[in-house]
C-alpha cells in the first residue's frame, strides 16, 4: 500500500484551513444525495491525523438521513472541505473532500464509485 502524503486544504475563502495525510490512491465518489449534489471526491483519515489549522469558529454542520455524519462547511463561503463521522467499527474519522486539497491534479485520480444511496 502506498504511503500517505501530507496535504493542506480548506474552503474557498481560506478561513478554514487544515493539514492531513491522505492516500490519493484510495479516493471514492458516492452517489448519496449529498455527495452527488456536491460533486465531492472523498478519502478518509483517522480523526487523530487531521489537524484543523484555522477556522473552527467559521464551521457549522449539517446532518441528514441517519445523522451519523457531520457535513462540516464554512459559514462564510459554504464549502464543505471535510466531514466528521465514524467508521463502521466506531473509530472516529474525517472524510476529506479531495477537491479541496491544495495542488492536487483531480484528473489524474482514479476514484472508486460507491453506492451510498443503498446505505
Amino acid at each position: 500500500m502506498p504511503e500517505a502524503k501530507t496535504f493542506t486544504g480548506g474552503c474557498h475563502c481560506g478561513r478554514v484551513r487544515y493539514e492531513t495525510p491522505a492516500d490519493l490512491d484510495r479516493v471514492m465518489t458516492c452517489n448519496c444525495s449529498m455527495c452527488q449534489k456536491r460533486g465531492s471526491m472523498l478519502t478518509f483519515v483517522p480523526a487523530g491525523d487531521f489537524k484543523l489549522q484555522s477556522g473552527e469558529d467559521a464551521l457549522t454542520d449539517y446532518r441528514f438521513n441517519k445523522k451519523q455524519i457531520a457535513h462540516v462547511f464554512c459559514k462564510d463561503c459554504g464549502i464543505e472541505s471535510f466531514a466528521r463521522g465514524r467508521m463502521p467499527d466506531g473509530t472516529e474519522m474525517v472524510a476529506i473532500n479531495v477537491r479541496c486539497l491544495d495542488d492536487v491534479d483531480i484528473s489524474a485520480l482514479k476514484p472508486k464509485a460507491v453506492d451510498g444511496r443503498s446505505f
